[in-house]
């Protein structure tokens, strides 16, 4: 056998089977692609450290319905910031475009006394409208993004300020028994016979998926993980769902938010790897300029895919203002962009383009949010809250930079 071939991915896992695949990821973990490992490891840590300190509150059912609602929002609007960044693209605007879509919305509901579904579709256009200014602008005139979106956030907030008025604060109308309002997005839960059937939908995606996923690369005569392999992982997977599931059925149950965030990641998982568009994204954050000469419209993906993140800050903003019942003039501010980008990024969305997918948004704001909800529990103060987050991201960067660097020195 020539050196080439054993080295050969194919070669290896079919000549040792589940001893030829562990040996073949032992040599990817050497070469520094590690996946999703270190979010694993560091979510299990996570847990472990804040169910001890809070004697066993972090882990209890109150806690992580909690939990889920407070995900849903800021990781809508991860997702937004996973498709820029996949484009080695930055976005400094997700957080206060949130605030301002969530502003319209209020103002079209409350003070101007429309029917929620046209409030949310109002909130919905302005995000749109947002997106395809800025893109228009980064790619018409070959701005950085950095320098646009930073104006946006300056220019966005004064806008946010505006539409609020001098009075501030617009609170959302409470539950009505016979017509469909905001606040019913974080508002309604699922239990019983329900909330399990919405995961054993979800079970069945991620079961179904890597299963044709197999059968298809056998046939073609492609390198397959071992059936056991998948099947291990497609069976840890639903376990952790089921007891997740039965953990929130013992209190109020599986929240409307958190099923309408795992639709998006399935939707957007869907057209990142199957369709032509999402494989324009990959080539465009790994070489654009070779993108461009294989005929890829680089500056129009770039313009769908601004429209794209400003839409999903919207929505993000909206789901958030539906669970404070209210929206202010600190609304999408704060801590919003950085758990947003820190989501992504822990996730294993790699800042420099081209690597990642919108599973990392739900791997991140999961480590992310559970960090934020474990301080709270613990009543740390927000200045050392903001240490943390900041250095937890800054680990993620840098784990990034040197896997990338080895990566490269091994020839990936």
């Amino acid at each position: 056998m020539s050196s080439t071939q054993e080295h050969d991915p194919r070669v290896i896992r079919e000549q040792g089977g589940m001893a030829g695949f562990l040996a073949d990821y032992r040599r990817r973990l050497a070469q520094g692609d590690v996946g999703q490992l270190p979010v694993v490891v560091g979510l299990i840590a996570i847990c472990a450290i804040f169910q001890i300190t809070s004697k066993g509150v972090f882990l209890g059912s109150f806690n992580l319905v909690n939990l889920t609602l407070q995900m849903a929002a800021v990781g809508t609007i991860s997702v937004g910031v996973v498709l820029i960044l996949l484009l080695g693209e930055i976005d400094l605007t997700a957080g206060i475009v949130s605030g301002l879509c969530a502003a319209v919305m209020a103002v079209v509901n409350v003070n101007m006394d429309m029917p929620a579904p046209v409030a949310l579709l109002a909130g919905t256009l302005t995000g749109t409208a947002v997106g395809l200014f800025q893109g228009f602008w980064i790619t018409r005139f070959g701005i950085p993004s950095f320098v646009v979106t930073l104006a946006g956030l300056i220019g966005w907030q004064g806008l946010l300020l505006y539409v609020l008025g001098p009075k501030g604060t617009i609170n959302l109308p409470g539950h009505h028994p016979d017509h469909f309002v905001v606040t019913d997005l974080c508002g309604t839960f699922f239990q019983g016979a329900l909330a399990y059937g919405l995961a054993a939908l979800f079970l069945a995606y991620v079961a179904l998926g890597p299963l044709l996923t197999y059968r298809k690369r056998k046939a073609a005569g492609l390198s397959v993980q071992p059936i056991a392999f998948v099947l291990i992982r497609t069976g840890i997977v639903g376990v952790l769902v089921l007891a997740a599931v039965f953990e929130l059925d013992s209190d109020r149950g599986v929240n409307l938010s958190l099923v309408l965030f795992i639709a998006l990641i399935i939707g957007m998982d869907y057209v990142l790897r199957r369709t032509r568009f999402g494989r324009m994204i990959y080539a465009i954050g790994g070489n654009a300029e070779a993108a461009r000469r294989a005929g890829i419209p680089v500056q129009r993906v770039r313009t769908i895919v601004f429209v794209l993140a400003s839409t999903l800050a919207a929505w993000g903003g909206m789901l958030s203002a539906s669970r404070l019942q209210a929206v202010n003039q600190s609304a999408g501010q704060g801590s919003v962009l950085l758990n947003a980008i820190a989501a992504a990024v822990v996730g294993g969305t790699s800042l420099f383009g081209g690597r990642g997918s919108v599973w990392a948004a739900l791997l991140g704001i999961i480590v992310i949010q559970s960090i934020s909800n474990g301080m709270d529990l613990l009543s740390l103060q927000p200045s050392i809250k903001f240490m943390i987050t900041g250095g937890v991201l800054l680990t993620a960067v840098t784990i990034d930079a040197v896997l990338r660097r080895g990566q490269r020195t091994s020839g990936r």
